[in-house]
């Protein structure tokens, strides 16, 4: 019975392999304006076909922060050739859907119809990237419009927490910055604001043309140089500088205790699209994963942080994030606490932080890299999320990697290689840790610094060696680090210090929670 069973996932292993391979090709065509045009070809009745172009709120300053989403806004209240209402009318007799959205690296708009009607759908992109009026009445309309979206969505916690986190990650950058912008911007941005944000960035080499479902990669190239071929490549003056977004580690506390859950995020730095660890750290997310009340199973979930929150009732819902950007990006964990359980639940977390350094076994990697696997494919369900993912890859990557590749790069993680990669994630809780904590009032060395450098050997030494290093080995490396000697801290204190960690491991996330420097956002 065994050796059937065997087979038959043998055989269902195999297909699954095939099918990866028999996806259909992304055919990638660069215009002589530098306009990509990438198409996925599969057969449908209808298709999704977009414009991805590389400005979004990180491209703005203080004066004029909100003006890409402003911009979003008024891209369909008419252009030269069509009114408000010939341009819903059009849609609309067409069956088609129209839509856009902003980010904070990236502008999309993007038209769902009939594959017969994707010479209108593209045109009808063409005119209002191209050809937006955006006249004076529309503008004070859709100020209003913004001011009381800002409203809804300050109603929503998660998002107000993930600005906050973002203000605190990135200060004083253009991604600490919202996407809306603030309440001021958005009642004086005016057309000529809107004018030059479209001359600045929307050139040919950041704009790409995605099409995904029933589409002829041939006719999408005949279309775009029609309709796109007068876009400029160049700047006729200098061009504009990608802005450079520090990340800085720190903390925001709001309360307001007339509020029954706590709203919290936690994060440490992370990377961009394109580094080598963002594979890795996707397999890390997906070990940490996600859980909420309504979930089945509770304890007998994969995700050890997910057992603990059901068995303990420590919190309402939790889900890990992994946020990347061009240069950088925030790994962390977003949970909502009731105010009694925040402490466990941040105990908890970030002991499961610590686990992904130490003792993540290779059937827990295996079945992350299965799940995330899984995942991925089930979101590509559909032209229009085929599409985003087309335009969102040729914007990071300037290719649509395939997906025999990415399944590749998902299976060669091993448990080793995410311990090596979390160690090197969370190196930040030491040097904050020596950073802020390196002396007390009278000069001496911290406790806090004898922690850190403790924490940071052992794990060294989980890694590397799979053992904790001795207690004597630890007092060497303390006392040569800092050149400690009996002056300023008393040798014993430091052997104290040793045992105290090597004998009470579960404490050791309190320890790092003190005066860390990771995001710790409250609500």
């Amino acid at each position: 019975m065994q050796s059937i069973v065997g087979s038959h996932r043998l055989l269902a292993t195999q297909a699954a392999n095939q099918v990866m391979l028999n996806v259909p090709e992304t055919k990638v065509t660069t215009l002589e304006n530098g306009l990509r045009v990438a198409s996925e070809d599969s057969g449908l009745s209808t298709c999704t076909v977009g414009l991805w172009i590389d400005a979004g709120s990180r491209y703005e300053n203080e004066r004029n922060n909100g003006t890409a989403h402003f911009l979003e806004h008024m891209a369909f209240k008419g252009t030269r050739k069509r009114s408000q209402l010939d341009l819903e009318l059009e849609i609309e007799n067409m069956g088609a859907h129209l839509n856009a959205y902003t980010s904070r690296e990236q502008t999309v708009y993007y038209a769902k119809a009939f594959t017969k009607d994707l010479p209108r759908a593209v045109e009808i992109l063409a005119d209002i990237i191209q050809n937006s009026t955006l006249g004076g009445a529309e503008i004070e309309r859709e100020r209003g419009v913004i001011l009381r979206e800002m409203q809804e969505v300050e109603t929503n916690l998660q998002e107000v927490v993930f600005d906050y986190l973002h203000a605190t990650a990135y200060q004083a950058t253009a991604l600490g910055r919202t996407i809306l912008g603030p309440t001021e911007n958005i009642k004086t941005i005016n057309r000529g604001d809107l004018v030059e944000y479209i001359t600045t960035h929307y050139k040919g080499p950041r704009i790409v043309l995605a099409a995904a479902g029933g589409v002829s990669h041939n006719e999408l190239i005949d279309l775009a140089k029609y309709h796109f071929g007068n876009l400029p490549a160049r700047y006729k003056g200098e061009a504009p500088t990608f802005p450079q977004c520090d990340f800085t580690g720190s903390e925001i506390r709001v309360r307001d205790d007339k509020m029954p859950l706590a709203h919290i995020a936690i994060a440490v730095e992370a990377v961009g699209w394109s580094h080598p660890d963002t594979i890795p750290l996707m397999v890390a997310n997906t070990l940490i994963g996600n859980w909420d009340r309504s979930f089945g199973g509770g304890v007998n979930l994969s995700s050890k942080l997910a057992q603990m929150a059901c068995q303990g009732n420590l919190c309402h819902s939790f889900q890990s994030f992994n946020t990347c950007y061009t240069d950088t990006g925030l790994w962390g964990l977003y949970m909502v606490c009731e105010p009694g359980t925040i402490n466990e639940m941040m105990h908890f977390a970030q002991l499961e932080w610590m686990s992904l350094c130490t003792s993540v076994t290779e059937s827990e990697v295996a079945r992350a890299k299965n799940l995330l696997k899984t995942n991925m494919l089930l979101h590509l369900d559909g032209s229009t999320p085929i599409c985003e993912d087309i335009g969102r890859q040729m914007l990071c990557y300037s290719r649509r990697i395939p997906l025999h590749e990415l399944e590749a790069r998902i299976d060669v993680n091993t448990c080793g290689l995410c311990w090596e990669i979390a160690v090197s994630l969370f190196e930040i809780f030491f040097m904050s840790l020596e950073g802020h904590r390196c002396k007390d009032h009278q000069g001496r060395v911290s406790r806090y610094v004898v922690i850190s450098i403790v924490i940071e050997q052992i794990l060294i030494h989980s890694v590397y060696w799979h053992s904790p290093p001795s207690k004597l080995r630890l007092l060497g490396v303390v006392k040569q680090s800092y050149a400690i000697s009996a002056t300023n801290i008393h040798t014993s204190f430091i052997a104290k210090t040793i045992h105290t960690i090597l004998h009470s491991v579960k404490t050791l996330p309190v320890l790092l929670g003190q005066n860390s420097g990771i995001e710790l956002l409250m609500i």
